[in-house]
């Protein structure tokens, strides 16, 4: 069921089921980006960094966010646009690792069209240890309850 504008309420926040990262999928970003950093496509170049093994691209992270929290019913089949992001990576994410996403609605106000909405999101992803591997704010541009109602006309 869509989260419209109205039942997004400041200081709500929203929990997605959990994701596993697979190797499957970062041989497929790095495939549709062409971003074949050895540290994410190379076992034996990335066994000698830091990390000690292969990483998932960041950017890849950032994408699923805005999957996962579709499958909570945020944002899906409601969102208008992505208005603005910030974000910051704060830790690896490995192949194996289990991630999930936290979403607080921070702000939300009626444009002046009063279809619509901004909601500010403050965004965690999460992983199996409970550590926050990354973190952002999003700007969405949302449907009101009313949109929908005029759209059925």
């Amino acid at each position: 069921m869509p989260i419209f504008f109205e039942d997004m309420a400041v200081g709500q926040t929203y929990i997605t089921p959990r994701r596993t990262i697979t190797d499957t999928d970062i041989v497929q970003f790095a495939g549709l980006t062409g971003d074949y950093n050895p540290l994410h496509t190379d076992d034996v170049f990335a066994a000698k960094s830091d990390f000690g093994q292969r990483i998932a691209h960041g950017p890849m992270l950032v994408g699923m966010t805005f999957g996962l929290l579709s499958r909570v019913g945020l944002l899906d089949g409601t969102a208008l646009a992505l208005l603005e992001i910030t974000w910051t990576f704060q830790a690896a994410v490995k192949p194996g690792d289990t991630i999930h996403v936290q979403a607080t609605v921070a702000d939300a106000r009626l444009t002046q069209k009063t279809d619509r909405g901004v909601i500010q999101l403050n965004i965690e992803i999460v992983n199996q240890l409970g550590k926050t591997v990354q973190a952002g704010r999003a700007k969405v541009l949302v449907r009101t309850q009313g949109m929908e109602e005029r759209s059925a006309l």
